[in-house]
């Protein structure tokens, strides 16, 4: 399932701030570690992480090879922007090529 930005301002807000804000750095981190989600994540150094905007999109209309469709499609949600990346990588190359 996915939402507008605005359907998701719109959905109730979950957080239990007063049980957060009454833990403390040991207790989160330890919550945070025995979330699966949070797996490999915790031990990442992000002191030189690069902010990166998301690019706006268009939303165009394109005719695709069916077969390259369904195997996009074969490989699961997102498969719009992994045809996306394919073909950012494409404009890149070929931009790096004229150069």
């Amino acid at each position: 399932m996915s939402y507008t930005r605005e359907e998701l301002e719109q959905l109730p807000d979950r957080t239990d701030w007063a049980r957060l804000q009454a833990m403390t750095e040991e207790e989160i981190e330890a919550a945070a570690r025995a979330d699966p989600e949070w797996e490999g994540l915790l031990d990442i150094d992000w002191s030189e992480a690069t902010l990166v905007m998301p690019r706006r999109k268009e939303a165009i209309s394109i005719r695709l090879d069916e077969d390259v469709l369904t195997y996009f499609k074969s490989l699961g949600t997102g498969y719009q922007t992994r045809i996306n990346a394919v073909l950012r990588h494409f404009v890149e190359q070929t931009r790096a090529k004229r150069k």
